[in-house]
C-alpha cells in the first residue's frame, strides 16, 4: 500500500481545525527563539512573574518526593490541599465550604476548560466582556458553546456596566465571565461595581465564572469577589483561580475551581479522571506549601510590582501616540497604540507589533488576540533597567515615522 493511499481520507476534527494557538504562548515561544540565535531583545510578553517559586514550596515539593508521593491521587486533588483552599476561601470570603467544594486541576487554565464542558451544551452562551484574556472564546467554542462579546469603554475603567450585561443576555444565555484583576487590562472591579452586576443576574439562572487568578496581585484598592456581594452570589458562582501568578508557580500547573454546587464539582472531578487521572502529585504538596505559607515573600513581590507598575506607566505617559490604562491589579499595561499606528501607517496593531520586534527588538502582545486590534499588551514581569531599555527603544521606534 502507498504512503499517498494510506494517508487518504484521514482526517482532523473541525474543532481543531478552526482552533487558534494562544497568541501569548506563541509570542513568548517567538521572543526565546530569536534571544536564543543571538538577538537583542526586551520582551514585555511574559504572562509570569520573573521570581523564583519561594524555597519553602520547593522544598515541600522534594520532600513529597523523598517520602514517595509519587503516585495517583484522587482526581480532583488530595484531600489536604482541598481543605487549605477550603479554608482560604472562607477566610477572604465569609462562607464555609469544605473539600467538596473545591476542584484541584493541572492548573486554572485546566479547571476553566472543564468547567465550560460541564457546563455548556452545543449554543448555549457564554457572555464574555472585551477585552478578554486569550482562551476564553477558544474554550467556549470547544465545548459547543457561543461567546458573546460585549466591548467595554475606556471611560468605565474597562469594566462592564449593568446596562451592557443588560442587553447581552438572551434566552440562550449560560454563564457570565468575570475577570478582575482582568487580563490584559488589570482593571478590577468594587464592592459597588459588583453589587451593580450581580443585580442583573439575580433573576436569571446564569452561572458566574469567578477567573480571580490575579486576586493577591493588588496595588489599588482591595480585590473583591462577586460571590460576597449577595447571599444569592453564592449558588451560582464558581471561583477559578490558583497558585501560578501568586506564588511564582506557573510551571507547577496547579489551579481549582470551587463552587458551592457540589454537583458540578463531582462533574469535575469525573471529567477530570477521563483526561489527567490527577494533578501531579508532588506539585499538589507545593501547593498546599503555597496556600497555608507566611504571606510575607508574596507582600514583597506585589510590592516589587508596583514600583515597576508606576515606572512602566510614567515612562509610556512620556511617549506621544500610546495612552496607558492604569492598573490596578495584575501586571499587564494596556496600551492603545491607533495614534501611533496611524501616523506610522499601519493598519493594525499585529502589523506595529511585528515591525516593533523586527526593527526596535521590542516584543508585546497585539491586542487581536483580546478582542481589540487597536491595543497591545505590556508585561512589566521584568526588571526595571529592562523596562526603561524598552520603552525607550518603543518611544524611538514610535518617533520615526514611515509608509507601510
Amino acid at each position: 500500500m502507498s504512503e499517498s493511499f494510506a494517508a487518504e481520507g484521514l482526517t482532523l476534527s473541525e474543532r481543531v481545525k478552526t482552533l487558534q494557538p494562544s497568541p501569548t504562548l506563541a509570542l513568548a515561544a517567538k521572543a526565546k527563539a530569536l534571544a536564543a540565535e543571538g538577538r537583542d531583545l526586551v520582551a514585555f510578553t511574559a504572562g509570569e512573574p520573573d521570581f523564583d517559586t519561594p524555597a519553602e514550596i520547593v522544598e515541600a515539593a522534594v520532600r513529597a518526593l523523598r517520602e514517595g508521593k509519587t503516585r495517583y491521587t484522587p482526581s480532583g486533588g488530595i484531600p489536604e490541599l482541598r481543605r487549605a483552599v477550603a479554608a482560604m476561601i472562607n477566610r477572604d470570603r465569609g462562607l464555609s465550604w469544605s473539600e467538596k467544594n473545591v476542584h484541584i486541576a493541572s492548573g486554572a487554565k485546566q479547571a476553566l476548560y472543564h468547567l465550560f464542558q460541564a457546563l455548556l451544551d452545543p449554543g448555549d452562551e457564554v457572555i464574555v466582556p472585551t477585552p478578554y484574556w486569550v482562551s476564553y472564546p477558544e474554550q467556549i467554542h470547544l465545548a459547543g458553546g457561543v461567546p458573546v462579546f460585549v466591548p467595554t469603554r475606556p471611560e468605565d475603567g474597562y469594566k462592564l456596566t449593568p446596562e451592557a450585561l443588560e442587553r447581552a443576555i438572551g434566552p440562550r444565555t449560560k454563564a457570565f465571565v468575570l475577570n478582575s484583576p482582568s487580563n490584559p487590562t488589570g482593571a478590577m472591579y468594587t464592592e459597588e461595581e459588583l453589587f451593580g452586576l450581580f443585580s442583573v443576574l439575580v433573576h436569571r439562572p446564569v452561572w458566574i465564572i469567578a477567573d480571580e487568578i490575579y486576586e493577591r496581585l493588588v496595588y489599588d484598592g482591595i480585590h473583591k469577589s462577586i460571590i460576597a456581594v449577595d447571599p444569592q452570589a453564592v449558588e451560582r458562582t464558581v471561583i477559578v483561580s490558583g497558585v501560578s501568578k501568586t506564588y511564582a508557580m506557573t510551571g507547577w500547573r496547579i489551579g481549582w475551581a470551587a463552587a458551592a454546587d457540589e454537583r458540578l464539582i463531582r462533574a469535575l472531578d469525573d471529567l477530570a479522571s477521563q483526561s489527567t487521572s490527577n494533578p501531579t502529585t508532588f506539585a499538589q504538596y507545593g501547593a498546599l506549601a503555597a496556600v497555608t505559607m507566611d504571606p510575607a515573600p508574596v507582600a514583597a513581590m506585589v510590592e516589587t510590582f508596583r514600583r515597576r507598575r508606576d515606572l512602566i506607566v510614567e515612562r509610556i505617559a512620556g511617549v506621544p501616540g500610546l495612552r496607558a490604562f492604569r492598573p490596578s491589579g495584575a501586571f499587564y499595561l494596556w496600551v492603545d497604540v491607533r495614534e501611533a499606528m496611524e501616523r506610522q501607517g499601519f493598519p493594525d496593531a499585529d502589523r506595529w507589533a511585528d515591525a516593533l520586534l523586527e526593527e526596535a527588538g521590542v516584543v508585546v502582545v497585539p491586542g487581536s488576540g483580546f478582542g481589540d486590534a487597536g491595543h497591545v499588551r505590556l508585561s512589566f514581569a521584568l526588571g526595571e533597567a529592562a523596562i526603561e531599555e524598552g520603552v525607550r527603544r518603543l518611544a524611538a521606534f514610535v518617533g520615526r515615522r514611515r509608509e507601510v
